[in-house]
């Protein structure tokens, strides 16, 4: 009984305050302040308000939105488990297995090429070295990389 005599108040007030809006020439917020108001009172003659005002107080409601929760918390505790574990024992093993056969034993130390040490250079006295004997280094270097991966 409280709940909707303070629902219908609420609404009230609402259609005030929009009278009020309406008579400074704010049509558009008037209407979508009317629409608002409405809303309290379409539940309360739905009797959307009774049934919450009930469940509210009722403590096995409360209970039953206890066990509610325990299952979500169950589900979704069991569904990343799941996820995370990938399955069942067999089907763990399976994909290690997979796992180990996938990479290869080679692959895991890169094949640069030798390594040329900057003391093995020939150092020039004179600093103006051609540019393009370096980039033909340079991309040598890239060609060979390239090659090694198959692009």
């Amino acid at each position: 009984m409280i709940a909707e005599t303070v629902c219908s108040a609420v609404s009230a007030a609402g259609l005030g305050i929009a009278a009020v809006t309406a008579y400074r020439k704010r049509f558009l917020a008037a209407a979508r302040l009317i629409a608002y108001s409405l809303v309290p009172l379409g539940l309360v003659m739905t009797g959307a308000v009774e049934w919450v005002a009930d469940t509210a107080f009722s403590p096995v409601a409360w209970a039953g939105f206890g066990v509610l929760g325990a299952s979500w918390l169950l589900f979704t505790t069991t569904r990343a488990v799941e996820r995370r574990g990938g399955g069942t024992r067999k089907e763990r093993r399976a994909a290690r297995a997979a796992q180990r056969e996938a990479v290869a034993p080679s692959a895991s130390a890169p094949s640069l090429g030798p390594a040329k040490s900057p003391a093995t250079r020939p150092e020039s006295k004179s600093k103006a070295k051609p540019r393009a004997a370096e980039s033909g280094d340079d991309f040598s270097d890239i060609e060979a990389i390239l090659k090694k991966h198959g692009i």
